[in-house]
Order: C-alpha cells, then structure tokens, then sequence
C-alpha cells in the first residue's frame, strides 16, 4: 500500500529562498492552494502565483517583530489533523480549517549567527520557535502530510512534483526523518551555546560520507563531518577510513613544532620525524627512520613542498600527503600518480575534545594538550643534560605523546631513531626500539629517550644505558622511581622528570 496523499494545500514559509520559485510555479501549475506569511509571501507573489495570507487564515497579523507568526489552532490544526480519524474531520469543518498536505519550513541560520557575532540579542533571535515547532508537528503527522525542512530538499521535492501533486507514505517517512535529524542537530546546537558544562556530550553533525569501506573491506564507513572544511584535496581517490584515522594523527603530532618539520605515519604511529632548517633535509632525515616502514603510509609537513622536495618523495609509494601548500611544479609532480592523495592543509582550529565509543556509550575527554617543555623539566639525577641534549628530549616527548602506549622514543639531533610502539610491556616496547635503531643503522650514543609513563623498575634505564642511551625524560610517579634515578647515578645518566603522563589507547 503506497497511503498516496494528494497535496490539496501547501504552507510555505522560508528563511532561504533560493530554488522556491520553481516549486511556487509547479504548485501553481498543479492547482495547489498556498499559505504563506511575510517576506516568504512577497517572494512567491514576486514570482506571479497566488498565495493565501496565514494571517487572514487565523485572524492575526504578525506580532512581536515576526516572533509570532504561524503559532495559532488554525495552522497546527491543518498540520496535524489524521485524515482516518472522523473526530478530526468534524473538529476541522467546524472551525474552517483547511488541511495542509505539504508544508516548505526552513530554520533562522543559528548555528551562522554564533559563528558570526557575539551579540547575545542577536543570536537569541535566531532561535527559531514557529519553525521548528511547525517542522516537528508535519514530521509528526507524516502518515498524511510532507514535510521539507531544508532547502537542499527543494529539487527532490521538485522531482516528485513533476510526476504530479500525490506523495507516497514511503517518501513522507523519508522527509520526516530528515526533519526531525534537522530538528535534533539545531536544538544540539542551541544547546551548546548555552551551556557552560563541557564535560556533557553536545556532538551533533548532519554531514556524512559513505566511505568505501571501514577498518577492513568486510565493514561498512562513514564519516560524519565536514571534511572539506580542513583540507582541499587536490588528487586522488578518497579518503578511506584507515586514511582519515592517518591523517588525523599526522595532523595532531604536526601541530607540535613550529620549526620546519616532515613526520611519516604508519597506523597511526610516527614510523620517521625530522625538523630541519631545509624541507629536503627533514624529508630524507624522516624517512630514514623507518623507509621499510613508510612504504604505503601518510606523510606530512608544515612548510610549502617544493619541486625538489617533491622529487624525491615521489621515489616512495604513499597514500596520502598533507601541506599547508604546494608551488606549482611540485604539485605537478605529486599529481602524476592519479590514486596518490595530496592535501592542502587549511588554517582552522581543531577542537581540544574528543569522543570515542565505548560498549554502549561514548566516552569524552580533554585533548592531550600538554608539551613537555625545557622549562619545566625537573632534573632527578646528579648529572644535568646538556644544552643539546634538553632540546632532543622536548623533541621526543613530542613524538611519545602521540604514539601508542605502552611506548619508548629514541631521538638524536631532532629526528627520530626508532621507537617501541603499543606494546604490553614497557621493557619489550624499549627491546623493539633498540632493534629497530640497529636495523637501519643508527647510533644510539649520545641520543635520548622518551617515555610516556613511569619505570616501575630500573630495568629499562639499564637497558638504555647498554644500548648507548644517555639521558631519559620520563613522568616519573613510581613508588620505586628513586631505583631508577640511582641507576643513572651510578652509570652517569642524567634523567629528567615531569609530572605529566602521556598514555595513549
């Protein structure tokens, strides 16, 4: 059964006008009585179609300075009236009520007024009440009424209206649900703005992507956001799931330095990272890091990519690459490989939350947005780092706080040596390290090590020191810290502390 209703009477009152008057044409062309108020009324009258004042419907005018407009029996009434009902129908015909089948509501722009202006009484009166509220009653009463709650809903509606003036209740349903998606994300918003407690979940996106697939081909992906809001993609296939969890990794480790820097990722994890004076050197020094690792990974930078930059990244088969921008030849020659993603980074700020799911709820937290400065390194051992050697544990502090736990960070000269990642334990995550700086032929002394949680034991300061480590920075907090700050003592280490722990699940 399709439960086709044929639209007999249509309320229109908009806040954006743009492709209404092909609608106003077609409901004229179909014989379509029009209700409408205000600057909604001048523009389809403006368009030559007849239109029924609301106000000569229920008797009132406009009051308030248009905060009251369509709140009355008269309008509410027509909405939500059920055509199976005979008490309905009577109630109708006894206060001359005309039945509205299809009903054209759009929102005053609130979440464009706070974004704009920080006037209070401004803002407030871009609280919508007669619009949302006639948007829910028709969402409600969809068995018998269409509603269109946006203006991107225009040209669907259009499409139905050419094949004549019935909806189905399939296409009904489907309008509704939209409505009260629309209502729920506005109301979210109005929310946010007043409330002052950010520790309650306020998330609301409209926006969403169907993405190619999830974690692995078998799941399904969307992404829920605004995507083109952070980034201009100028090449490639779109962002997979797996990318887009990349990207936002680079993009928050990236966000540490200042100085011209390249970060390659894998899985989420930094696999090579230098800061450099030249963008060539802090490419090459990046990858030599891990290049077995890099392949197929996501690199980014926060300096321009030049053409002899470009050159020689594009001897490494990479998914994505992001920068705040490319010259013209080296975007050339990045582009070359048409599935290869280039993104150009946009000025924006990120929010300092996040959420993620858990069982069947969402858990929030403050974005980890401490930096292990020089300053307020608390030196634990009777021999001081030097100079240089504070500025390489700043730098691998940065690297640990955006790797998986539980992980160990080595670093010399401002690039990243190896790094033991997401193990469950703290001593095979430094074994890992160690081997992975042999590997690529790295020399531990002199270099430092970063550690994102306390050692509950001096073991790893004693495999550190074997392995050439010379200086440690550590949060410290362990009921037996004073083993490890005696080891160092007695093998002329130095060990700073801070106080902060940087987990990361």
């Amino acid at each position: 059964m399709t439960g086709e209703i044929i639209i007999k009477n249509a309320l229109i009152s908009v806040f954006h006008k743009d492709g209404l008057g092909a609608i106003a044409q077609k409901l004229k062309q179909l014989g379509v009585n029009i209700y409408s108020t205000g600057g909604t009324q001048k523009f389809i009258e403006d368009k030559g179609v007849s239109v029924n004042k609301v106000e000569d419907l229920t008797s009132y005018p406009s009051i308030l300075s248009g905060r009251v407009k369509t709140l009355h029996p008269k309008v509410f009434g027509g909405i939500l009236a059920r055509r199976e009902e005979e008490n309905d129908q009577l109630q109708l015909a006894e206060y001359d009520i005309p039945e509205f089948d299809l009903v054209i509501v759009d929102l005053y722009p609130f979440e464009k007024a706070i974004a704009s202006t920080t006037d209070n009484k401004e803002i407030i009166e871009k609280i919508d009440i007669g619009g949302i509220s006639l948007i829910r009653a028709a969402a409600k009463n969809y068995k018998d009424v269409v509603i269109v709650s946006e203006m991107s809903q225009y040209d669907e509606l259009l499409k139905i209206l050419e094949q004549g003036k019935s909806t189905t209740l399939s296409q009904r349903k489907e309008f509704a649900t939209t409505a009260f998606n629309i209502s729920s994300h506005y109301d979210t918003a109005i929310f946010h703005y007043f409330s002052n407690n950010d520790d309650v979940f306020k998330q609301s996106i409209r926006k969403k992507k169907k993405l190619r697939y999830g974690e692995n081909p078998h799941q399904k992906g969307i992404f829920f956001g605004k995507i083109d809001d952070l980034f201009e993609q100028k090449n490639g296939k779109e962002l997979s799931y797996n990318n887009l969890l990349d990207v936002d990794a680079a993009v928050n480790l990236i966000s540490e330095f200042n100085e011209c820097t390249f970060v390659v990722l894998k899985h989420n994890n930094a696999c090579g990272l230098a800061s450099r004076t030249k963008l060539i050197d802090a490419w090459k020094d990046a990858l030599a890091g891990d290049p077995v690792s890099a392949f197929g990974g996501v690199i980014i930078t926060n300096r321009e990519v030049d053409l002899e930059t470009a050159n020689e990244i594009s001897k490494l088969f990479f998914e994505v690459i992001v920068a705040p921008s490319y010259n013209e030849d080296a975007l050339k020659i990045l582009c070359q490989k048409k599935n290869r993603i280039v993104l150009v980074q946009k000025e924006i700020t990120l929010p300092n939350i996040q959420f993620r799911t858990a069982l069947n709820g969402v858990l929030y937290q403050e974005k980890d947005v401490k930096t292990d400065s020089v300053s307020e390194m608390k030196i634990a051992t009777k021999t001081t780092p030097t100079d240089k050697q504070f500025i390489d544990l700043e730098f691998a502090s940065k690297v640990c706080k955006h790797t998986k736990s539980n992980t160990l960070v080595f670093a010399k000269n401002k690039q990243l040596l190896a790094s033991g990642v997401g193990q469950t334990s703290r001593v095979d995550a430094l074994k890992q390290a160690v081997v992975k700086a042999n590997n690529f032929g790295f020399d531990l002394n002199g270099a430092v090590m970063a550690s994102d949680a306390f050692f509950p034991f001096p073991d790893c300061v004693e495999l550190a020191n074997n392995a050439g480590i010379k200086t440690v920075i550590q949060p410290g907090g362990s009921i037996k810290d004073q083993l490890s700050i005696d080891y160092c003592n007695a093998n002329n280490m130095s060990m700073v502390m801070t106080g902060i722990r940087h987990f990361k699940h």
